[in-house]
């Protein structure tokens, strides 16, 4: 497997365009098209939110009840939800639209929408939009970027990748791209993610290989601890790589979900590290837990604890704050036993070890702190079980973006 250029056009038969279509913002892309030359396998995961956005509704149907899938249309600004009736019929109206434009069915085409929650999308833009992405669809990367660069609300940085891998000696690509900054605590996947493939897989096999996955990835990664009403995570496989179709486990299936995982874990990473005012990427490997359940739990308890991120953010080493995250994160351990770390591309410490703190350098750990990739390395000593979580620091930025978010 290895990386390369390009994003959700980089896998055969895929094309994508951003347009700007004023849905919220003005002078910028705000809508974007995933387009398939022929019919996809699709699996999805969406938001546990009770509150779930018209889209989420639109997609999950389809998802579950639709024979295939071949477009998505995204946009950004407003997201389309606790709408009502009117939202639902604006995902139709949509698909509608992007159906007649690429010759498909309304029931092949998802729709995905990220913004203010609460705000009627303007119907007669957003079709103007479909219209102008349809006639700019194109299979080039720069197509796909500008798809990435299209849904981004109050990101930094667009998200995209692509991996190349070797299925029954046929070369697979996938690709992808993500949004997501604020508003960040998936217990499926988190904000909007795509991703496309050509390999030739079963629903039923595309569908077990993300669910499982984003676990690890998605799930394991946290902002500001607030789940999303509109969190949809999409892949499309449309199987033009020429590979025998996976129906089963087995090693092209275990290669598929290697390279699977390279992709969201990477565009995870991407998310957390672009939290909303965030200055760094935080992470934290918890190591020795007694199962893996209490690794997950340990390790996000820390990257969500709001007094570890401000600390992070104040290069301070308050160790204290990260053993307590770990005592309430439900696990079961012997704080006696356990030993904590600071590293980064600064070096490592150990900064906690017998149950009490070890004789480190302030000097060296606030220089660890200051280093815009943070671990925490926390060995349990109760097993074997490990898991990594990915979160940012909580700056005095986050606030002013959120307080005046609508505006």
């Amino acid at each position: 497997m290895r990386q390369k250029e390009g994003g959700v056009t980089a896998a055969k038969g895929f094309c994508a365009a951003g347009a700007e279509a004023e849905i919220k913002y003005k002078n910028r892309m705000d809508m974007a098209l995933i387009y398939s030359q022929v019919p996809c396998r699709v699996a999805g995961t969406f938001t546990s939110n009770v509150v779930k956005a018209a889209p989420v509704l639109w997609d999950k149907d389809i998802v579950e009840n639709s024979p295939y899938a071949q477009a998505v249309v995204v946009n950004s600004g407003i997201a389309n939800a606790c709408t009502g009736k009117q939202g639902m019929e604006c995902c139709e109206k949509e698909a509608k639209c992007a159906g007649e434009l690429l010759g498909i069915p309304a029931d092949s085409v998802l729709v995905a929408s990220t913004g203010v929650i609460g705000m009627q999308i303007p119907e007669d833009r957003i079709l103007q939009g479909i219209r102008k992405l349809a006639a700019a669809k194109t299979d080039t990367l720069e197509a796909g970027l500008d798809a990435a660069k299209a849904i981004m609300t109050t990101d930094t940085v667009h998200k995209q990748i692509a991996v190349e891998t070797v299925l029954g000696g046929k070369t697979v690509t996938l690709g992808g791209m993500c949004k997501g900054s604020g508003m960040i605590h998936p217990n499926m996947c988190t904000m909007l993610a795509f991703i496309t493939t050509d390999a030739n897989i079963s629903k039923k096999m595309l569908q077990k290989a993300l669910s499982e996955d984003i676990v690890d990835t998605f799930n394991m990664i946290s902002v500001d601890g607030d789940t999303s009403t509109n969190d949809t995570l999409l892949v499309l496989a449309n199987g033009l790589a020429g590979n025998e179709e996976i129906t089963a486990e087995g090693p092209d299936y275990g290669t598929f979900c290697e390279a699977l995982h390279y992709v969201t874990t990477y565009l995870a990473k991407k998310m957390a590290g672009d939290g909303e005012g965030a200055t760094c990427l935080f992470e934290t490997k918890v190591v020795g837990a007694a199962t893996k359940e209490d690794a997950r739990l340990l390790a996000k308890s820390v990257i969500c604890s709001s007094l570890t991120k401000a600390a992070v953010f104040g290069h301070d080493a308050n160790w204290g704050r990260i053993l307590c995250a770990l005592g309430y994160s439900g696990a079961r351990f012997d704080p006696e036993k356990v030993d904590i770390y600071f590293q980064g591309s600064s070096g490592r410490i150990h900064i906690f070890g017998n149950g009490t703190a070890c004789d480190y350098s302030e000097e060296k750990a606030t220089k660890i702190l200051s280093d815009p990739e943070v671990t925490v390395l926390a060995d349990m000593h109760m097993g074997d079980a490990e898991a990594t979580a990915w979160g940012c620091d909580l700056s005095y930025e986050y606030v002013k973006i959120n307080a005046d978010y609508r505006s």
